[in-house]
């Protein structure tokens, strides 16, 4: 089958498509036929040695939309045929979801979104799971006021919905150019990037990574929750600092998608690339500027 890797680091040229074998399940595990993977910031620092792993040949891909193939041993509640979404952890793999076949552990997926298509799809696992878990980290109560920092990004736009239906009083920093997206997404406020909020907030949700300066933004004994590990800044002002670290949850990832199927979170798609043009869709990812996740697509 094919499958997108990198065997050195470097630009999106590493990023090749090489014929590799067909993988099996093992206990607890399924394969999933892909229709359609995310392409995230992640991939490229994977194609780009940020994880390690010189020497080997590492795949690419976290994100999963497609189709039950084979169950694994000891799977029960799965069958061949049923449509689903995923997320494939790990940075350091031989072979992601950037393939023809994926495997996965069964406790990773949920059943697909009956009312987006394999694209759409695609981009919720990932990015859902970030931001889902990004605002259960902020712990504020109905009314609070947070601040998105990226929110016209794939997961702040993701934590922007999320905020508001929880009850949070969302503002969002984007460019200027962004407002009326971030605003359609349910923020009551919007700050340019560039520029600080009228007054302290009581939490930050800083998924552009800004650090201390988005610190800055929340008042004395407010949360500030970072979305790259080991990248947030240290605590001051009584301030609770927490960074939250993406697992596989296809118990939560099956919520998430309820909330795509009732209308209550929108998921965005850039584009849509095949996945023999996985170096392309690097380069695109690499230029920036995307508003919405760019998806490759199996045929």
């Amino acid at each position: 089958m094919r499958a997108a890797v990198v065997n050195g680091f470097g630009g999106p040229e590493r990023v090749e498509i090489a014929e590799v074998p067909v993988p099996v399940p093992a206990a607890g595990q399924i394969r999933i036929r892909v229709h359609a993977a995310g392409v995230n910031p992640v991939d490229g620092a994977v194609r780009s040695g940020v994880f390690g792993g010189e020497g080997q040949r590492l795949g690419l891909g976290w994100d999963v939309a497609g189709e039950i193939d084979e169950v694994g041993p000891g799977v029960s509640g799965w069958e061949a045929g049923q449509r689903v979404v995923g997320l494939q952890y790990g940075p350091v793999k031989p072979l992601g979801t950037h393939a023809e076949y994926a495997v996965l552990d069964a406790s990773a997926v949920a059943v697909a979104p009956a009312s987006v298509d394999a694209a759409a799809a695609a981009a919720l696992p990932l990015s859902g799971l970030t931001a889902a878990r990004a605002v259960d980290l902020l712990g504020l109560a109905p009314g609070s006021s947070v601040l998105v920092t990226g929110a016209a990004g794939v997961v702040g736009g993701l934590a922007v919905q999320l905020a508001v239906r929880a009850g949070l009083k969302v503002t969002a920093l984007a460019g200027a150019e962004d407002e009326g997206l971030v605003r359609s997404l349910g923020a009551a406020g919007f700050v340019p990037r560039g520029t600080a909020p009228a007054g302290p907030v009581d939490g930050v949700l800083d998924a552009a990574v800004l650090g201390e300066p988005a610190l800055s933004f929340v008042r004395d004994g407010g949360v500030y929750v970072g979305l790259r590990p080991h990248a947030a800044p240290a605590a001051e002002r009584g301030i609770r600092v927490e960074e939250q670290e993406v697992a596989p949850d296809g118990a939560h990832l099956a919520r998430l998608v309820s909330l795509v199927d009732s209308g209550e979170l929108t998921l965005r798609v850039a584009d849509t690339v095949p996945l023999a043009d996985a170096a392309g869709a690097h380069a695109r990812l690499a230029a920036g500027g995307l508003r919405g996740r760019l998806v490759l697509t199996v045929a």
